[in-house]
């Protein structure tokens, strides 16, 4: 028996499989199908992997693995997400240039990632702060821009003065920064946007074409929010107008109350109209410490302000109806201002109880009127289907549907509405103060906006003295020679904010197919042949953030015939989280819970953290770690080791004593591996190994079978058992075991024998065995011959292959 040195044998197999670029992909062999499996590229942090990075990428190696031994030409690439504010704030404490600092992280975490030995083609390795490749992200945003979807307008944005940059809604808790904690106002800029909402209706309509979680399906229509109703115009008592959105246009006649957005443009008209001027803008500055999550999904308090001396007509009926702020409407969404009927709407039911507004119920209850107490609070809902309308004028006595379009009706008469769709999607701002990003590539001039041409591209952050902003300006600003553009007789000044790091993100699936491309983006054959990713795995805390930006710049290419699928990823699966052993997401709260895997390499081996982690339980679920467990995934490992690499316990005959779980472990392992269920596929190829020792020996088919299984997940061990059983290439290109259906089939079967309807014993009998034979040895059975012994047999029933009982008195 061999010694097991782990540490020798991964060094030797990861040094081997650089040398000989194993697992190089030739993107133009278009002879064999094609595999394109894809992880969530990290951000290259300074602190490098955690043990919750190598589960993921570790599946899909599996995967790649094993549909390279099939014959597929597979591509699994690897790359980093590498603009980002943690390099910015070195560069910004240190002012030394962030791209030395990232530079360094990389080298860190592809050292990390090899002694993984994860099979990454590293020589289309990517980055996305190489200005090889953002080359290309300010080439695709010059396209949005020139077709109108990139678009630079005024809008209230998330401001942190401290970091002198716009924040995006999650990077904003509890009106501060997430980085830093410092204050964040909502504020009025010029701004990028990318239009969402122009590519609403094709993001609804591909998520029911690909195979992704439905939750993150559902997360992502939620987001996209589409509402079909009607917009309806009220004019203001004393000159002007407003248009508000609803689906409920049958409540009309309940309205008691109208709220706009405290930071709307249509609240700002009416200032100098209001009574309580002084508290109207004390609300409004309170509500720009907000940000849209605190001002919605988060907001309890149902907090506003009325606009004292301002109202409006209900153009129904020409009442005059009140007018509030309140934070919870949302300048950027809809009209900025939402129609209030608090009869039948919770949320503005508890606002008219907070503020003491009248309510008039105008849908026929149960009980035919509104009982305000605060008992009342969680029963108030919308009575919709089925039931009347009260109290609507001509409309009294309708059906809800009916009155939805008699009303809409009355209204397009009179020009007041318009039937409309409306989303909850918004633009996504697309531009950041700060220096570590894609430099947008636009100037500013006396003539508006000019874009830079192609042979401009990329263009290159400049060097700075000095990476902070000054005085709320971007630290490109600082730039004073680079600003300045003159060229072709066209002056004027550059853009100085930067992309967001999720521009990067939006299209990288793209550019790995081609990586070194300098004359477009990718090869549009390659892209035919490549695209859509087959497997896509990665944390579910980015669906409606990446996943979303990356339907839509994929969409967005496929419409104008520069990608080929009208979805990137075909396959989308999220793996669960790994927690400490308290149970706990591992952090800097629980620091000794932190697992490094380095630090598990250098003690178990990287066979034994990847077959661990693994054989945790279910891919997608989360779940804790385990040091005693680490240490049976190296004891099996041992086991495989000592019996496999002992020449005596490897047969060239075959008695048949291993035939039927040997077929059955390589169609269990098959099948589980295609469907990412890796802990169960372990638990199988346990049982072989330990059929394999109680049997003492192996035939050299199956145990050739076992290794090329393992090796999907402990490659290392898997090819030196390889070569130790007499091969000299690689295994990672050998075919994939087989198996035989009719080596399936249970030659034996387990009934249960009864006696008067209770269990007894069990017994293992022939297949399909006659009835008189297994009624014969059913009753000669020691437990249940005693139990019917003396006693006359009333029936005796058979179930074939699943019971037997006999009826006694």
């Amino acid at each position: 028996m061999k010694n097991y040195d782990y540490s020798a044998i991964e060094k030797k197999w990861q040094k081997y499989w650089e040398e000989h670029e194993t697992f190089k992909t030739d993107v133009w062999d278009f002879s064999k199908p094609k595999f394109y499996a894809l992880d969530m590229f990290p951000y290259p942090s300074g602190v490098g992997l955690h043990a919750g990075h190598p589960e993921g990428y570790t599946a899909s190696d599996i995967v790649s693995r094993m549909k390279r031994m099939q014959g597929y030409n597979v591509l699994h690439p690897m790359g980093y997400d590498s603009f980002g504010l943690p390099a910015e704030q070195y560069a910004v404490t240190t002012g030394n240039h962030p791209n030395g600092f990232t530079q360094e992280n990389i080298k860190t975490f592809s050292k990390q990632l090899k002694e993984l030995g994860f099979d990454y083609d590293w020589s289309k390795m990517i980055a996305t702060s190489d200005p090889e490749y953002y080359k290309w992200t300010q080439w695709i945003f010059k396209q949005l821009y020139l077709d109108g979807y990139a678009k630079y307008i005024d809008m209230p944005v998330n401001w942190c003065e401290e970091l002198g940059t716009v924040l995006s809604n999650d990077e904003v808790i509890d009106g501060k920064s997430e980085r830093g904690g410092y204050p964040v106002v909502r504020k009025n800029m010029k701004q990028w946007v990318i239009d969402q909402p122009a590519f609403a209706e094709k993001l609804l309509e591909g998520l029911d074409e690909i195979d992704w979680p439905e939750s993150t399906k559902s997360m992502q229509r939620n987001w996209i929010g589409k509402s079909t109703g009607v917009e309806v115009e009220f004019d203001i008592v004393g000159g002007g107008e407003f248009s508000i959105f609803t689906t409920c246009i049958e409540t009309i006649y309940g309205i008691t109350f109208m709220v706009l957005a405290p930071d709307g443009a249509i609240t700002e008209s009416l200032l100098d109209r209001v009574q309580n001027r002084e508290e109207v803008q004390a609300y409004i500055d309170e509500t720009k410490k907000k940000n849209d999550m605190d001002r919605t999904e988060l907001n309890k308090t149902k907090s506003g302000c009325e606009l004292k001396g301002v109202t409006c007509i209900n153009p129904v009926n020409g009442k005059e109806v009140r007018m509030f702020i309140g934070d919870f409407v949302l300048a950027s969404y809809g009209t900025g201002a939402v129609m209030a009927v608090p009869s039948h709407d919770q949320r503005d039911f508890e606002y008219a109880v907070a503020h003491n507004i009248d309510m008039i119920q105008v849908i026929d209850g149960k009980d035919g009127h509104i009982d305000v107490t605060d008992a009342a609070m969680e029963k108030t809902e919308y009575l919709g289907k089925g039931y009347k309308l009260i109290n609507s004028e001509e409309f009294t006595g309708m059906t809800v549907e009916e009155a939805k379009e008699a009303i809409t009706v009355k209204l397009e008469k009179m020009g007041r509405a318009k039937r409309t769709v409306n989303y909850h999607f918004r633009e996504w701002i697309f531009a950041r103060q700060r220096y570590w990003g894609e430099p947008v590539p636009v100037v500013h001039t006396e003539n508006g906006i000019h874009v830079l041409d192609d042979e401009e591209l990329p263009l290159i952050l400049p060097e700075l003295d000095d990476y902070k902003g000054k005085n709320g300006k971007a630290p490109l600003e600082n730039a004073t020679e680079w600003k300045q553009y003159d060229r072709n007789g066209i002056k004027g000044v550059r853009e100085t904010s930067t992309m967001p790091g999720s521009a990067g993100s939006s299209w990288y699936f793209l550019r790995y197919i081609d990586p070194h491309n300098d004359k477009e983006f990718a090869n549009q054959e390659l892209l035919k042949h490549w695209m859509p990713v087959d497997l896509y795995i990665g944390g579910p805390e980015h669906a409606v953030g990446h996943l979303m930006y990356s339907r839509i710049w994929n969409r967005y290419l496929y419409d104008k015939g520069l990608a080929p699928t009208k979805e990137p990823f075909k396959k989308l699966v999220h793996q669960g989280m790994i927690l400490g052993e308290n149970g706990v997401k591992m952090g800097k709260r629980f620091p000794k819970y932190v697992v490094n895997p380095s630090d598990i390499i250098r003690d178990f081996g990287a066979d034994t953290l990847r077959l661990y982690e693994m054989f945790m339980g279910p891919l997608e679920v989360s779940k804790p770690w385990s040091q005693s467990g680490v240490e049976g995934a190296k004891r099996f490992l041992n086991r495989v080791w000592n019996f496999f690499t002992e020449e005596s316990n490897i047969t060239e005959d075959n008695n048949g004593a291993l035939t039927k779980v040997y077929h059955q472990t390589v169609k269990k392992v098959t099948d589980d591996y295609e469907q990412l269920a890796f802990n169960t596929a372990i638990a199988q190829m346990m049982i072989f190994v330990n059929a394999v020792y109680k049997n003492g020996s192996c035939p050299r088919e199956y145990a050739e079978g076992l290794i090329k299984m393992l090796s999907c997940i402990s490659p290392h061990i898997g090819e030196e058992i390889w070569s130790i059983l007499g091969h000299d290439d690689t295994i990672a290109y050998e075919s994939w075991p087989t198996y035989d259906e009719a080596e399936l089939v249970e030659d034996t079967v387990e009934i249960a024998v009864q006696v008067n309807g209770k269990v007894k014993a069990k017994l293992n009998i022939a297949k399909d065995e006659a009835k008189d034979k297994v009624l014969a040895d059913a009753k000669a059975e020691e437990s249940i011959a005693k139990l019917i012994d003396g006693k006359t047999v009333v029936k005796e029933i058979y179930v074939p292959n699943k019971l037997v009982n006999i009826v006694v008195k």
